[in-house]
């Protein structure tokens, strides 16, 4: 009976945490548009997800969080918009397989570090910043790979002064990784320890 009880729980988090990803990628409250790059702050909830469900939860919430990233390309996103004239594939492998990665992998190493006893205590809080920090480095890395040869990117690149794939992350991405590994380390640690004490309950 505890079982059901425990999957019926979880069940309600992930369908509340969808939730919350498709109130944030269809409202102005889940993305702070910047020049180039946007801060999406998607990523708590997907984060939070991976920590409290674990990393198959963290993959399906990341590609959630993938497939409306890849529908704002449709008109919504004027960067997305652009990639997805050029190659409309590739612009998947950046929207949502990027995004599940994140999720995954978010998942694997939260389980792997609460069972480390010296950091036991600090692994919600390390795998609130690996997240943000893993999709930023999925989304960049799938980026460069599919697109920093064609003309718009290098472009980009042009106007921001840069003559190299790393100079051009750095710049591309500059404050936006900050903030997004700052909110999910705030919100996303307060948000997960809360909902675990509440699923061990």
């Amino acid at each position: 009976m505890e079982s059901k009880k425990f999957s019926t729980k979880q069940f309600v988090e992930m369908a509340l945490l969808t939730a919350v990803i498709l109130l944030l990628a269809f409202t102005p409250i889940g993305y702070i548009r910047t020049f180039g790059l946007e801060i999406t702050l998607i990523v708590v909830p997907v984060t939070v997800g991976a920590v409290t469900l674990g990393p198959a939860a963290g993959a399906v919430l990341g590609a959630v969080f993938g497939i409306t990233s890849f529908i704002q390309c449709f008109g919504m996103s004027p960067f997305g918009a652009v990639l997805l004239g050029i190659n409309p594939f590739a612009t998947f492998v950046v929207c949502v397989v990027s995004r599940i990665l994140m999720g995954w992998l978010t998942g694997l190493i939260y389980q792997a570090l609460k069972n480390v006893r010296q950091i036991k205590k600090a692994a919600v809080v390390i795998a609130n910043l690996i997240g943000p920090f893993l999709n930023t480095c999925f989304f960049m890395g799938t980026l460069v790979l599919c697109f920093y040869h064609t003309e718009y990117i290098q472009g980009l690149a042009q106007s921001m002064k840069v003559s190299n794939v790393f100079a051009f992350i750095v710049a591309f991405v500059g404050v936006n990784g900050v903030i997004e590994a700052a909110v999910c380390f705030v919100v996303g640690s307060t948000i997960s320890k809360a909902l675990l004490v509440v699923l061990k309950n």
